[in-house]
């Protein structure tokens, strides 16, 4: 089985191919895709695979802008963090999904329903993406999160946190007043639930907000070197393979 996966996460594409493998020996992962723009240059130009993982949000953009650039003929398994609801469009059109952080037993049952179900190549409704595309595009993204202090609850508004970061497998958000908070999410799950305009997540560890940004430095390897009010702990890198993207959400 010829598998295609288009993710932007590298540690997210090697857990998922080693599940893929563990879930069926069979399956061949033929490339590993990180971008809309090079997953619809290799569509392009090669022979569509039996199966296509995709994650919905990648470092371009939408995958669904992928369907708008260059017809599909293999079956899509999406990977994202994006709700049951959301997507319940694309369960009516044969299409599966799993949510992230993704659960082996979830997989097993999208590869069984692969099994099942798509003995023939498939094309999908363009409605149905454009659809969906709507719905995400006017998505709601957080206004506040729940923090525990004590033994005592509060919330903090989304307009008072300056970034995100992850330390020592913790993941805090930065008070513009310098004051952190632990939050019970994971930086993967931040990035599906706050607006896209105002935060970019420059690394594996950081998400920034564009107003804490003051300064923008050149750095070594191909790198940015941010320095962000307030002053974070340890320096802020934009990483090599992000610098693109990062430049771009910076010249919108």
């Amino acid at each position: 089985m010829r598998t295609l996966i288009i993710e932007d996460e590298r540690p997210a594409a090697l857990r998922l191919s080693k599940l893929i493998k563990n879930c069926t020996p069979r399956a061949e992962i033929i490339e590993v895709i990180d971008s809309v723009e090079a997953a619809v240059k290799w569509l392009d130009t090669f022979e569509h695979p039996d199966l296509i993982f995709m994650d919905i949000q990648l470092a371009d953009g939408l995958s669904f802008d992928i369907f708008q650039q260059t017809k599909i003929t293999a079956p899509v398994i999406f990977t994202t963090a994006y709700d049951q609801y959301t997507l319940k469009a694309f369960k009516v059109n044969s299409v599966d999904y799993l949510l992230k952080p993704i659960d082996n037993e979830e997989l097993v049952s999208a590869m069984a329903k692969f099994e099942k179900v798509f003995e023939k190549p498939q094309t999908y409704d363009q409605s149905v993406i454009t659809q969906l595309l709507q719905n995400i595009q006017q998505k709601k993204y957080k206004e506040r999160f729940l923090v525990k202090t004590g033994q005592q609850f509060s919330y903090i508004p989304i307009g008072n946190i300056a970034y995100f970061y992850s330390e020592d497998k913790i993941v805090c958000a930065q008070n513009n007043n310098g004051k952190r908070h632990i939050l019970d999410y994971t930086l993967d799950q931040l990035e599906g639930c706050i607006d896209p305009d105002s935060f970019f997540r420059i690394n594996r560890k950081f998400i920034t907000k564009l107003s804490s940004i003051k300064k923008i430095n050149t750095y070594f390897n191909s790198r940015l070197k941010l320095e962000l009010q307030p002053v974070p702990a340890s320096e802020v890198i934009v990483s090599r393979e992000r610098v693109g993207n990062f430049k771009n959400w910076l010249d919108k």
